[in-house]
């Protein structure tokens, strides 16, 4: 008897341009997640937890393949479950977006790294206040 795949559940019913307008938002915030893995400037995590998101809305099969997917699933399923960030992804943010407001500081205009410094400073305070996961 052959194995069966895992069986998906029905795509919620929206109308089809809403539909589509979810998926290219998952795939969109999927694609910056990427260069966010190669990039010291965006952030890998929040996209791909985005991208999860937006597929949750729009397609239920793209949302299973994230979810299933051997790096990116177990952020996803832990997000959700417990709403927890790994204490090392928290320095790893927390030193990444330095790095950013640093080089804003030594190469754009006083205001956009001000103001690159304020975004920053909000999303580690919101970040460190996150409790930790067990991973």
């Amino acid at each position: 008897m052959l194995p069966q795949a895992p069986e998906v559940p029905a795509t919620p019913a929206k109308p089809r341009p809403w539909r589509v307008l979810w998926i290219a938002a998952g795939f969109l915030s999927l694609a910056l997640g990427l260069l966010g893995v190669v990039t010291p400037i965006l952030p890998t995590v929040p996209f791909v937890l985005l991208a999860a998101a937006c597929f949750a809305r729009g397609s239920a099969r793209w949302e299973a393949w994230l979810l299933a997917h051997p790096r990116w699933g177990p952020m996803v399923r832990d997000w959700r479950a417990t709403r927890s960030v790994p204490r090392r992804a928290k320095w790893w943010a927390s030193g990444m977006m330095a790095l950013s407001c640093g080089l804003a500081a030594w190469r754009a205009p006083w205001w956009a790294s001000l103001l690159a410094a304020l975004m920053c400073l909000s999303v580690a305070t919101w970040l460190w206040r996150l409790p930790d996961s067990k991973r």
